[in-house]
């Protein structure tokens, strides 16, 4: 798993960089996983996933904006927002403003990348945070699970990047090389082969690869 940090545009719509055009995307919520059985009976761990209403909002060219991207108009229960996926080559022919983004472009067998922000878990100790060793349980030692030395004489400061407590989780987070396991278009629920970032109900975005 990887950690982005995509940056957002003026209108507050969050932008994705997709490095190819004839791409397949949906914005979806995390809902379980759970498992399914292939045509030779081995067992599959899955993710489901339940679309949300998304439709082209706009179009965007390099012509008049400089890059060339697609924006959606995520409906939610409280506020619609905007998500921007980006893309190298003009995307005017591959979508039309108003069309609705589903489950139906997707087939099983397909290669996605999912976007999603991981599970926070609170101020943790470097132990839980970064996965570091404790020093030794026997009575008396003043280093059970403490970070230890953070730095040298020299520069007389603490080091811009240093591992230490704080907040673990609550990142944006992409796994890649997933495959689409099943879809099923009446209900607009796709299913994903093994884990994704987030907790259920969070809000993830499938890629096609």
């Amino acid at each position: 798993m990887t950690m982005d940090n995509t940056p957002i545009d003026r209108e507050g719509s969050r932008s994705i960089v997709v490095n190819y055009t004839s791409m397949k995307i949906l914005v979806g919520r995390k809902m379980k996983m759970t498992r399914t059985f292939d045509e030779d009976g081995f067992v599959k761990t899955v993710t489901a996933v339940d679309a949300k209403p998304t439709k082209v909002f706009n179009v965007i060219t390099n012509e008049k904006n400089g890059y060339n991207a697609v924006k959606v108009k995520v409906e939610n229960r409280k506020k619609s927002k905007y998500i921007e996926f980006r893309a190298d080559e003009d995307l005017s022919e591959a979508f039309k403003v108003g069309d609705k983004i589903g489950v139906k472009n997707f087939n099983p067998g397909d290669k996605v990348k999912v976007i999603g922000k991981s599970k926070g878990k609170g101020f943790s100790g470097v132990i839980k945070r970064y996965g570091f060793s404790r020093g030794p349980e026997t009575h008396g030692s003043g280093h059970h699970r403490r970070v230890g030395s953070i730095g040298s004489m020299f520069p007389q400061h603490v080091m811009k990047g240093k591992k230490m407590p704080g907040r673990a989780g609550n990142h944006q987070v992409t796994v890649k090389n997933l495959e689409i396991i099943d879809v099923d278009i009446d209900k607009d629920i796709i299913l994903v082969s093994g884990a994704i970032p987030g907790s259920c109900g969070s809000e993830v975005r499938i890629i096609s690869e």
